[in-house]
């Protein structure tokens, strides 16, 4: 392809992502693909086009626009990785000298919403121990206008956590408590509830809706999700955690799985006679199974005392392997997700920042920096691939890239809870492979685990496998031993 002709599509897709930060919407499910992902029904074997490989195994070049099933939508591994980061130098000029990586940094994250329960890291935070409690609140109010069963009430608090890095940090979260008294036996069980929040700004959190009322910010697809509701009908109580942290960390794993374990530990500061020894299990999918993932895999080393009484998690949909991520959701209809949990990653983890092009360091400091999962969603129309925001050749398959992609895994940790792990046979963006290798892996660390494939694409397999997920965590909660299959 001619340099002009790139320019004038680089030109485009900037021009497309300018127009999707400032419209926001949505973004249309893609038709589901005949084949299924390896390792269940449906299954066309280890490589199959659902995750971006061939046959043997191997990475295959291009892309299309829709599900990216043919392999990298970021051309990283094709000629025309060559010439993208170039064209961008043409079209957006490079500012004189280097940018200072720690300015940078700053400037890229969340912007403060002017609420300190939400904004303010208390100068205390270094000597408090984590789960410890900086504040609460009650938002009953608010909450019980879109919460469906009735409610005895509804709670947030903030809590003392750490980082990716592990330097102090604080979480919030929202508690809410049925109505219903509950007849035992034992204490109120617990059902943690991670959504996927898939947001870069703090309004996007499931707080500050329930804080606040339906916002431009609101999550469209949290109000459909009838994880609350059906727990709240078995009489337990939920936690709803903001497990991207104050730095809005979308993706990153270990940032999250701290969240969730210290606003558990502060559930039970808060209410240590109601929840002190309540049996809990954990619940998340896409977005939500990233968080989820994080949390039982570090619960062993970072929070031992949940372990006993944390008695099982059920994720689907889950991204646990970005590596294969950059072959089926890089440069089509899922690269705004995907991009965007790059950019929350790198807010984390500060050596990506050095890889970041001109354009991308642009994009970061503007208003994509606080954009929630509708607008994010619809940053995939243009279709740009990471390799267009990257100042190297091939940055996704870059030493720094692949360091992330084995920390980011987490696959040398083992599940401080039994499994339930489910994923759409027909999926193409987060495939089916990725939670199959997940249940292994852990069934290979000696988890209690189950795997089901489920019917249908990533927005299909979230309807046909919450049932078995939740059937699978009421059981746990009602005392019955988990079963394993491994």
């Amino acid at each position: 392809m001619p340099i002009q002709h790139g320019g004038f599509w680089v030109r485009m897709c900037v021009a497309a992502l300018t127009v999707t930060v400032a419209i926001g919407g949505g973004v249309s499910t893609a038709a589901a693909q005949s084949t299924g992902s390896a390792g269940g029904e449906g299954s066309v074997g280890t490589g199959s086009l659902t995750d971006g490989t061939a046959s043997d195994g191997t990475p295959l070049n291009g892309t299309t626009l829709i599900t990216g099933s043919l392999g990298t939508g970021s051309f990283a591994g094709s000629p025309l990785g060559s010439w993208i980061p170039a064209v961008v130098d043409g079209v957006v000029p490079p500012p004189s000298g280097n940018p200072d990586m720690d300015a940078l940094r700053a400037a890229m994250l969340p912007a403060p919403l002017g609420e300190p329960f939400f904004d303010e890291y208390p100068p205390e935070l270094p000597g408090m121990a984590n789960g410890q409690v900086i504040e609460a609140r009650d938002v009953t109010a608010t909450a019980r206008q879109l919460l469906r069963a009735p409610m005895r009430e509804v709670r947030q608090f903030k809590v003392r956590t750490t980082d990716a890095v592990g330097a102090p940090a604080f979480a919030t979260a929202s508690l809410v408590v049925p109505a219903t008294p509950w007849p035992g036996p034992g204490p109120r069980p617990v059902l943690v509830n991670n959504v996927p929040i898939n947001g870069l700004g703090r309004a996007c959190t499931p707080s500050y809706t329930l804080a606040y009322g339906l916002t431009p910010s609101t999550n469209p697809i949290e109000l459909l999700r009838p994880v609350t509701s059906m727990a709240e009908e078995r009489g337990y109580a939920v936690l709803v955690p903001d497990h991207e942290g104050p730095r809005m960390a979308y993706g990153e794993p270990f940032v999250a799985g701290h969240a969730i374990l210290d606003t558990i530990r502060g559930m039970r500061n808060l209410y240590p006679a109601e929840f002190g020894t309540s049996k809990l299990a954990m619940m998340g999918y896409s977005g939500g199974s990233i968080a989820t993932h994080g949390a039982f895999k570090l619960m062993n080393s970072y929070a031992p005392e949940l372990a006993g009484d944390i008695v099982g998690a059920a994720l689907g949909g889950v991204p646990a392997d970005f590596e294969m991520l950059t072959r089926t959701m890089d440069g089509n209809l899922a690269g705004g997700l995907f991009l965007a949990a790059l950019f929350g990653i790198s807010r984390e983890r500060a050596e990506i920042l050095p890889l970041a092009n001109h354009l991308a360091q642009r994009l970061g400091v503007s208003k994509l920096k606080d954009q929630c999962s509708s607008v994010l969603s619809l940053a995939g129309i243009p279709g740009i691939p990471a390799e267009a925001l990257a100042n190297v050749k091939q940055a996704l398959d870059s030493p720094v890239a692949h360091e992330l992609y084995q920390k980011l895994k987490m696959a040398d940790l083992t599940s401080g809870t039994p499994l339930y792990i489910y994923a759409g046979g027909q999926e193409f963006w987060i495939p089916a492979l990725g939670g199959r290798n997940l249940y292994e892996e852990q069934c290979g660390h000696g988890v209690r685990a189950v795997y089901r494939q489920v019917p249908g694409e990533h927005f299909v397999a979230e309807i046909t496998g919450k049932s078995g997920a939740f059937d699978w965590v009421d059981a746990r909660l009602r005392g019955e031993p988990a079963p394993n299959e491994c």
